[in-house]
């Protein structure tokens, strides 16, 4: 495919406009997803070993040659998908009845969620409540608990028993929320961030020693809750969130050097800070009802990629949509001194973008050139198209579940992922 990376990212995005993603995807098959660019990077989805608890491999090769996409699932016979996935018509693959909205469908589940998640911050203190009852009013979109509750529906279903969630399963969409909730109190101190869900944050309100204090409590009343589960591999499983969050963190706070080197570690990042909660939270709900590892990978790979599509998309709407929709202030990134995807697009029109990432925008005018560098550049569309990639990935592998309700929301949701404003 001859020509430059950034005008085949163009001929692809608009190949895929002309029907919704949800209408388009249903009539994937048990295949890789495979797609080559003639310069930019190579992102290898790979089913090399790995340790019980561990991410499987990200992306390991970047360089400016190729852009593929292999499936972790290529050496798996399709025995979990339903045979008329692998030869049916988009039609006749599924009903004529559109999928449900997911926020409707886990809406029981989530009823109680805020209220549990408050229970167990109980303190006597006053104040200390309050700081950890702040985030938890009710109002955010709790999009990490609504995809564990329909992953672990449909994978009930998938295992041969009722929708119904089990303890241990509803336990685990709380410690998701109460997870990441923590890890944004900690983030707002160390970005000094004064804005959360478009109201002040925690930081800015009680300042940044009582701020760490609440999210070390909320941590740890996540903890309690994990070990009162019972079980050890899914408290490895969600140990490993944690880790990745600190680690994550860590790789945010640096930078490198090396052009081709940018994007892989950009991806890691977002695995690390944003993906691993969802891919991790969604295994340790397979491994409460099913004991295949085939299943609990594809839970995982779900999560995954469904992760960094909507960490990519949000790295997006930084620079496309308002503060006001954001409930922060838009540029953001760019003003923490951090490049995101469309940062890195941007750079192979415009240059000039090199020295600032490596200064972290920290000169005079940086942001606002980096800003108009990237509106100029096709940098938000190949953002967005690598994140419906990592959709159709995501896809891919949630319809080798059995068909139920809650499997179809799962794929109905990657459509919002990608069409979401805030």
């Amino acid at each position: 495919m001859a020509g430059p990376w950034w005008r085949q990212c163009r001929r692809w995005s608009t190949k895929c406009t002309s029907t919704g993603l949800f209408e388009s995807l249903w009539c994937l098959k048990a295949r890789p997803v495979s797609v080559s660019a003639s310069s930019l990077l190579r992102l290898s989805w790979s089913s090399g070993p790995r340790t019980e608890g561990q991410p499987s491999p990200l992306p390991t090769q970047i360089n400016l040659k190729t852009l593929s996409f292999t499936s972790s699932f290529t050496r798996h016979k399709s025995r979990f998908l339903d045979p008329t996935l692998l030869s049916c018509s988009c039609r006749k693959m599924h009903s004529d009845a559109k999928p449900k909205d997911p926020f409707a469908l886990a809406q029981k589940d989530l009823k109680s969620l805020y209220d549990d998640i408050r229970k167990e911050l109980f303190v006597s203190k006053d104040e200390l409540k309050y700081l950890c009852d702040y985030y938890f009013d009710g109002k955010g979109k709790a999009i990490r608990p609504m995809i564990v509750v329909l992953m672990a529906r449909a994978l009930n279903i998938h295992s041969n028993r009722s929708g119904d969630l089990l303890p241990g399963q509803r336990a685990i969409a709380m410690i998701s929320e109460m997870i990441h909730t923590a890890s944004l109190v900690h983030d707002d101190v160390i970005d000094g961030s004064d804005k959360r869900r478009g109201k002040r944050t925690i930081n800015e309100m009680w300042g940044e020693r009582k701020a760490i204090l609440a999210g070390d409590f909320i941590l740890s009343a996540a903890s309690m809750a994990l070990a009162r589960i019972g079980n050890n591999t899914v408290v490895k499983v969600l140990s490993q969130v944690i880790e990745d969050l600190v680690r994550g963190e860590f790789m945010q706070l640096g930078s490198k050097e090396n052009e081709n080197e940018r994007f892989k570690h950009y991806l890691e990042k977002t695995f690390k800070k944003t993906a691993s909660l969802i891919a991790n939270s969604c295994k340790a709900v397979s491994i409460l009802v099913n004991s295949d590892p085939d299943v609990h990978e594809i839970a995982y790979q779900y999560g995954k990629n469904v992760g960094i599509a909507f960490q990519l998309v949000d790295d997006v709407l930084d620079f496309t949509s308002g503060a006001n929709q954001l409930g922060k202030p838009s540029a953001a990134d760019l003003k923490l001194g951090l490049a995101t995807g469309p940062v890195l697009f941007a750079c192979q029109q415009f240059p000039e973008l090199h020295a600032m990432i490596m200064r972290r925008f920290s000169s005079k005018g940086d942001v606002d050139r980096a800003w108009q560098y990237v509106l100029q550049s096709d940098g938000v569309q190949q953002t967005n198209y690598l994140a419906r990639r990592y959709c159709q990935e995501a896809i891919r592998q949630i319809s080798m579940l059995r068909p139920s309700a809650e499997r179809d929301a799962l794929i109905r949701l990657t459509e919002m992922v990608l069409t979401r404003d805030k």
